[in-house]
């Protein structure tokens, strides 16, 4: 196996461990739960609203999740250390590029929003990459239109990323006043607001 194709292989690792971690979380949302939401009543007993084993087997298995991906990237860093320029170039490109970016076959320009800004909290996660009341949003990291086209209404695609992207960065594609702009946005909690966005 040549350093390209070990490069190749790591990104598809990645991106398969990324789609499992994103079923956990899957998961969890289906039970109305975080990471951190409490699963016993105020007595000490089992909720019974929520299906406690499969919320716990979630969090263990996210855990593990992100410090295998976290591993994963670097072995990558390594790997593609390993690569030649031009080869680099199109592991780099394979790596960062999500397969559901382009699924509409449409130019950003052209991509519809999926969600208007309506105000950002100081000091908040949405405040530090930058966003703005009445930015559009075309994309979020790998979500776009298309994946709110059966809900529309239904925020819950995003939610579940934000919960998968924790002190993680991911792009955000925005357009305002007519500029497509893309910011760089790192979900996390411990800001001094609610929520992982502001």
């Amino acid at each position: 196996m040549t350093a390209r194709e070990r490069a190749l292989a790591l990104v598809s690792r990645k991106e398969a461990l990324e789609a499992e971690l994103s079923a956990q979380f899957s998961i969890l949302s289906s039970n109305q739960s975080t990471m951190n939401t409490p699963l016993v009543d105020k007595e000490g007993f089992p909720r019974a609203d929520i299906d406690v084993w499969a919320v716990r087997h979630a969090r263990v298995r996210i855990i593990e999740l992100k410090n295998d991906i976290s591993a994963l990237v670097d072995e990558m860093a390594v790997a593609l250390a390993a690569v030649g320029p031009a080869d680099a170039s199109s592991a780099r490109s394979s790596a960062q590029t999500d397969p559901s970016a382009n699924e509409t076959g449409l130019s950003q320009e052209n991509m519809p929003a999926f969600a208007k800004v309506d105000g950002v909290a100081p000091g908040s996660p949405a405040a530090t990459a930058g966003l703005l009341r009445e930015d559009q949003i075309l994309s979020f990291g790998r979500l776009d239109a298309s994946d709110f086209a059966q809900a529309p209404r239904s925020l819950q695609p995003l939610a579940a990323l934000v919960g998968e992207y924790e002190n993680r960065s991911l792009d955000v594609v925005v357009r305002r006043n007519g500029t497509i702009l893309t910011l760089g946005f790192t979900p996390r909690s411990g800001w001094g607001g609610r929520g992982l966005l502001g």
